[in-house]
């Protein structure tokens, strides 16, 4: 299976001559930030973003920085004109991985989107066992934790039926799809009440849940606490541990 390239660019003409260049990759066409966005925020299996920095609407840079609070880790190259270099310069200071000049030299262009990949290298889905793919499913989950992804989302992801992938999924990890979805979502919610300050609303929207009641709920049922319980019993812990190495160092 080929890697996902989003295209956008505002320009149809461009982005039907990329493609075309771009042969050797699954591509993706958005006309403009917005359209991209919708895309990025609905469960996705795009592995690279190619985005242009001037378009109407919603401008590149500030494509780029909505696209990193949805996905942190995804790899966006800005295109850029000449007379818009120096925006594509700061583009890279907010976190773009790289960036093609406009006209695009097709070998530079090539070896840009190649090396990016190269730390996405995965095995030809085609050609991977039935283990394999349910590792590549549960990559899936945990990417898009934050999202509403369903048990089809996944199954399209590695090209098998539904009902299928929950029987084999199920077999391999002892759990069912939702049971694992729920796990991934709890492990991320408790590292976000240990390593930051955010309150019950913020932690249910960045974890995707409709309201902080659903959110509180199932918290409370997974783990026997509250969020605001967990985060309690966490920061007693550390002063505990605090005081015992403060203890130590006095005694040595």
């Amino acid at each position: 299976m080929p890697y996902n390239i989003l295209l956008v660019d505002d320009d149809r003409e461009f982005r039907e001559e990329f493609r075309d260049y771009l042969e050797d990759y699954q591509v993706i066409e958005a006309s403009n930030g917005q359209e991209a966005l919708e895309l990025l925020k609905k469960p996705n299996v795009i592995d690279l973003v190619i985005l242009d920095v001037m378009m109407p609407g919603l401008r590149g840079t500030e494509v780029l920085k909505e696209m990193k609070k949805i996905d942190p880790d995804l790899g966006i190259i800005i295109l850029t004109g000449y007379s818009s270099e120096s925006v594509a310069i700061e583009a890279l200071k907010g976190q773009a991985n790289d960036y093609i000049r406009k006209p695009v030299e097709i070998d530079k262009a090539k070896e840009i989107i190649g090396r990016l990949l190269e730390t996405k290298k995965e095995a030809d889905i085609d050609t991977i066992n039935i283990e394999g793919k349910i590792e590549r499913v549960k990559r899936f989950v945990e990417r898009n934790y934050h999202k509403k992804v369903c048990l089809k989302d996944a199954a399209q992801a590695v090209y098998l039926s539904p009902k299928y992938l929950s029987r084999v999924f199920k077999q391999s990890t002892g759990k069912s799809f939702s049971e694992y979805k729920s796990k991934i979502k709890m492990e991320k919610a408790k590292e976000l009440l240990r390593e930051t300050g955010y309150n019950v609303n913020q932690l249910a929207e960045k974890l995707g849940y409709e309201n902080a009641e659903s959110f509180i709920r199932i918290f409370k049922k997974l783990s026997g606490h509250t969020p605001t319980e967990y985060r309690k019993k966490i920061q007693r812990k550390k002063i505990l541990l605090k005081k015992k190495k403060t203890k130590r160092r006095k005694r040595k």
